[in-house]
């Protein structure tokens, strides 16, 4: 069971992506709220504006719930081993793609979703920015831990 404790927040995330993949949060039921916000937010802007703003909303928040799912599934495949392997990030990036592949087939049967190859490609450039900034901050992390050892042998010669 200890595989669940690693698990457990990537497999949550990936339940509350399904649910957003459901006839609840089809672009018709979404618009009935965030067009009515966009409209108080921009009151001069034309229907087209405010349906396009919709729709990048839209294509925004796929990048968003596939980044975190990347992440999370990043933190399954280390299990708290320290450092990073580029495996990983290539592992963690091909379960991404697979469940963006999975969501939308599952959308493809549901009334008043439609399933797109775009949608997968947008979730999984979100799965890929996410281990490209997990790999970034690791970097940065090494690098500011090779200044400080560098500063403290400096200091004591």
């Amino acid at each position: 069971m200890s595989w669940l404790k690693t698990w457990w927040p990537a497999l949550a995330w990936a339940v509350v992506i399904s649910g957003f993949s459901t006839g609840v949060f089809t672009a018709e039921h979404t618009s009935r709220i965030i067009i009515p916000v966009l409209h108080w937010l921009l009151p001069h802007a034309s229907r087209s504006t405010l349906n396009r703003l919709h729709y990048l909303i839209r294509k925004c928040a796929h990048f968003t719930e596939y980044f975190i799912l990347s992440l999370l599934v990043l933190r399954g495949i280390r299990a708290g081993r320290p450092g990073s392997r580029f495996a990983w990030a290539l592992m963690a990036i091909a379960i991404v793609a697979c469940y963006a592949s999975l969501d939308e087939l599952h959308q493809h049967f549901v009334p008043g979703r439609t399933a797109a190859v775009g949608d997968v490609l947008i979730d999984t450039s979100g799965g890929i920015a996410a281990q490209a900034v997990a790999a970034l901050l690791m970097l940065w992390g090494h690098v500011r831990q090779k200044q400080k050892e560098t500063r403290a042998a400096q200091s004591g010669a």
